[in-house]
């Protein structure tokens, strides 16, 4: 529970409090990734059905988005989705590999390529997700918040010009300095498709929208100014009158935390690579934090969570606007007792207190 500034009203949602940086009672806990493959009861599932169609089949999504919730006692739920969904929309024909990861069949090399993607819709590219948050509302009935969330440009387009996952994200760095005007177009279709996408899973009944920024941690201050920055600020002021708090995530990316307050979101979601107060100091404290224990602890001895627990949850402190995560998803093969037990300590913790 939490208490709404200036009235005393309590409400119903730690996560939407502190999403807001209102005072809350606990520190709300959510997990990337936290219905996955490391809980059998969704490895049941996967047997039957593929990723994909996992994905488009609304009941099955909804199925999976609850498990969190009722096994773990999770403070919000996620849509199950992937950020690659919309793409379909734009014209781009990818498929998931055995390993999880997506696979672009014609990758994006040249302005005729960026010329033949069109802006989806959501209602036409993704209308099994739409319907799948409906539904996914009406089987919470409030207990816990929902999240709808998209990829971000710049991780969509490294995607699209890349293939696939890369190390270095060399071809999408070339074309971002051989290519800038086709570059720029095809941020501007993604942004476009993407803000379309938010702005429908809000009105679908999504009550917090995330936005990964997976690898943008790749490029250099100067090159996100350039190349990123006017994008990922579009998207964000076009949601911004949403009643739905935004999350702005992304990996590696200390030295850009500036950068991306500036782009926007309500929240800034950070990684383990940073201390979560220097990154709280260095964004500043009119936003929400959101983060920030390595997913490898999840394996180690019980002590040693509540160890990095208590270090995360005394480096956040007494002010509102705390929301603990992992620094990324939930790894394959982690213990679900010891997720169990971690969102148990932060629950029994109260931050205030141990600041």
């Amino acid at each position: 529970m939490g208490t709404e500034a200036n009235t005393g009203k309590v409400t119903d949602h730690a996560f939407l409090d502190a999403c807001k940086c209102r005072p809350t009672t606990i520190t709300p806990v959510w997990l990337m990734r936290q219905a996955g493959r490391y809980l059998s009861e969704y490895r049941e599932i996967r047997e039957k059905y593929s990723f994909i169609e996992m994905c488009k089949t609304p009941d099955v999504a909804v199925e999976v988005t609850l498990q969190p919730v009722e096994l773990l006692g999770v403070d919000a739920a996620i849509i199950f989705a992937d950020i690659m969904l919309p793409l379909e929309g734009m014209g781009v024909d990818f498929e998931f590999s055995e390993g999880g990861g997506p696979v672009i069949r014609s990758p994006v090399g040249s302005t005729q390529d960026v010329q033949k993607l069109r802006v989806a819709q959501a209602q036409e590219a993704v209308p099994y997700l739409l319907e799948a948050i409906k539904s996914a509302r009406e089987r919470l009935r409030d207990r816990v918040p929902l999240i709808g969330f998209s990829g971000a440009p710049f991780t969509l387009a490294s995607y699209l010009i890349e293939g696939g996952q890369s190390r270095n994200w060399l071809a999408t760095k070339k074309f971002m300095y051989t290519e800038p005007s086709a570059w720029h177009s095809l941020m501007e279709k993604l942004t476009d498709t993407l803000v379309s996408c938010l702005k429908e899973q809000a009105k679908a009944g999504a009550q917090a929208l995330q936005v990964f920024d997976s690898w943008v941690g790749c490029l250099s201050p100067l090159d996100y100014d350039r190349f990123v920055m006017p994008h990922s600020k579009r998207l964000f002021d076009s949601i911004k009158d949403l009643d739905a708090p935004a999350i702005h995530f992304g990996t590696d990316t200390a030295t850009l935390i500036e950068r991306i307050r500036d782009a926007g979101g309500d929240v800034i979601g950070v990684d383990w690579r940073i201390p979560i107060d220097e990154a709280r100091e260095r964004i500043g404290y009119d936003r929400a934090i959101q983060g920030n224990l390595d997913p490898a602890v999840l394996f180690a001895p019980l002590d040693i969570i509540r160890e990095k627990v208590l270090d995360i949850l005394n480096r956040a402190g007494s002010r509102p606007g705390h929301i603990f995560n992992l620094g990324h998803g939930v790894l394959p093969g982690t213990p679900p007792d010891n997720v169990k037990a971690m969102i148990d300590m932060v629950h029994e913790i109260n931050s205030r207190e141990t600041g």
